[in-house]
């Protein structure tokens, strides 16, 4: 009874999740759906007297392919407007026909699990343990399917790499080079931290120098345009005009770089 239970209860949550990653217009969204399918599944195996299956859908599967879809989704980025132009010709021809290879491989599983007699695990792996018996499953009837998927997750990483790769313009500057311009600069020292010499060592409050004057590159210009629109300013004038001036500052060179690229 608890098996059943377990089983319509996840499967709900596992067919929603997939419905969720394949309709989700944001990318991040549909790998994380993807991941609480994973571990749905992972929770049906332990239910079927097969902890080390679930072990590996955890570990594996949505430890490590999990996290190499993220990776490959923060070094390509994440774009939320959706490009029109067909890049690859012919590739909705071609989408349409795994579309229908796919369709026909779900409706013979649907009719093998429906009409085919019932196995039971006892029988599928036999005197040896399930582990043996996956084992030579795995290396031996589809043996064919496991490298070819191994040099799909190969050729995903590659391709993340590949596409996160940009030319470099200008010559790469050394250490020496950026000691040399340091120096050459009005300020040779770096700014001090956020909040030194003030009353308190918020991320958010300018530094101020021994002389007392407000040093308001100490502060990430994204946090303080933050605080202006949310108007969580400083209560002492000289802080909160250094925050302000920072944040026009911000303001005005994302402003310049948008130009530049709509150009």
């Amino acid at each position: 009874m608890g098996e059943t239970i377990t089983f319509w209860v996840l499967a709900v949550v596992s067919v929603g999740a997939a419905l969720g990653m394949v309709f989700n217009r944001k990318a991040v969204y549909s790998a994380l759906m993807l991941g609480t399918v994973m571990l749905c599944l992972a929770v049906l195996y332990a239910v079927q007297d097969a902890p080390f299956l679930a072990a590996v859908q955890i570990i594996v599967y949505t430890g490590a392919v999990m996290m190499l879809f993220l990776f490959v989704l923060m070094l390509v980025g994440v774009d939320s407007s959706d490009s029109l132009v067909e890049t690859l010709k012919g590739q909705r021809v071609w989408a349409a026909l795994a579309a229908v290879g796919f369709a026909a491989l779900v409706i013979l599983a649907i009719g093998n699990a429906v009409f085919a007699k019932e196995a039971g695990l006892a029988s599928a792996i036999g005197q040896a343990g399930y582990i043996r018996a996956l084992a030579l499953l795995l290396f031996t009837k589809y043996v064919f399917a496991f490298e070819i998927t191994s040099a799909l997750l190969i050729t995903a990483a590659l391709g993340a790499m590949v596409l996160a790769h940009r030319e470099r313009l200008t010559v790469r500057p050394t250490q020496k080079d950026l000691a040399r311009a340091r120096f050459l600069g009005g300020r040779p020292s770096p700014l001090p931290g956020p909040g030194t010499y003030a009353r308190n060592n918020a991320i958010d409050m300018p530094a101020l120098l021994p002389d007392g004057s407000v040093a308001e590159g100490s502060v990430n210009r994204y946090i303080a345009r933050y605080d202006v629109e949310q108007g969580h300013l400083p209560e002492d004038p000289k802080l909160a005009e250094a925050i302000k001036h920072r944040a026009a500052v911000e303001s005005a060179e994302s402003a310049e770089s948008v130009e530049e690229e709509s150009k």
